[in-house]
């Protein structure tokens, strides 16, 4: 199968795992950066480790008598659970007539006249421009899924895998704000519990939507006096733990503020035998049109 696009071409057909983490612009931050980071992980099967979580017992100063010592004590076992994901599909379809193909010189149509207004087109080839927009729309569907997916297995073939999202996953390093504003102690609250959980901080972002951006600017930003530049936007944060980067993520339900800890963040493809990770293909042609799909399986790592 050729190239489309010039894409590297993995298998026999064009994959554009790459391209999915940079075509989102600031519209996918946290698929970008855990892409950006880790490139991914790639499983045989849907379903997915993502930890084994255990707790060690509450710190205590134990009593032990030389003459208790002799015998050993009763063995501690400290039981792991398993947590898992899935993989979900990603599935989009191009259809491009030969005629849509035919005329890029067209920038819009006189509907009074019924005649085409010729001029510079910036797209000049459809079924390319018509590929990147089901991918970008890929990426983006992708960034809602990571950061707000509910889980759903697939117990047979007529029910749809779906991944589970970072905030759904979050349930022990969690603060219930109810409807109160966003405020520093709110903030404090959460890096106190995240600290208290044996949290990392080896790369913590803080994610959120416009309106708490605009929020935490207000909370940590000082502007100096100036005659002609006025306002802050604050990108990073000093904390007791760790430097925290701000991300403006337009995916992120307004409501919700989100640290995450993206050392330990990875998308999850399933590959698909002799043909990639998430490719486009050719289908076969009923008429005068090109049509291809779009196909990738993709769940979320969190750690």
């Amino acid at each position: 199968m050729s190239n489309v696009s010039g894409q590297a071409t993995v298998w026999n057909a064009p994959n554009y795992v790459g391209e999915l983490f940079l075509i989102g612009a600031n519209q996918t931050p946290f698929l970008n950066m855990i892409g950006g980071l880790t490139g991914g992980k790639q499983y045989s099967a849907f379903d997915f480790p993502t930890a084994q979580p255990w707790a060690l017992e509450t710190a205590d100063q134990r009593e032990v008598t030389e003459t208790g010592s002799a015998t050993a004590p009763t063995a501690t076992t400290f039981v792991r659970s398993q947590d898992t994901n899935t993989c979900q599909i990603f599935h989009r379809s191009v259809n491009v007539s030969y005629k849509k193909q035919s005329t890029t010189g067209i920038v819009v149509a006189d509907t009074t006249t019924n005649q085409a207004m010729l001029g510079n087109q910036p797209v000049s080839n459809e079924l390319d421009f018509q590929i990147q927009g089901n991918l970008r729309q890929v990426a983006v569907d992708a960034e809602h899924s990571f950061l707000q997916g509910v889980y759903q297995q697939a117990t047979s073939a007529s029910v749809a895998a779906q991944t589970r999202g970072i905030i759904a996953a979050t349930t022990t390093n969690a603060v219930a704000a109810g409807s109160a504003t966003l405020s520093k102690s709110l903030i404090d609250e959460l890096l106190r519990t995240m600290a208290a959980s044996g949290s990392i901080f080896v790369n913590p972002v803080i994610f959120v939507n416009a309106f708490q951006k605009q929020k935490i600017s207000d909370i940590y930003g000082y502007a100096p006096e100036s005659r002609n530049v006025g306002g802050v936007n604050i990108q990073q944060i000093e904390t007791d733990f760790a430097q925290i980067g701000i991300t403006w993520a337009p995916q992120m339900p307004t409501g919700t503020l989100l640290i995450a800890e993206m050392s330990v963040c990875a998308p999850v493809f399933c590959p698909v035998p002799g043909k990639g990770l998430l490719f486009y293909e050719e289908l076969s042609k009923t008429g005068a049109a090109e049509k291809g799909q779009i196909y990738g399986q993709m769940g979320l790592d969190y750690g």
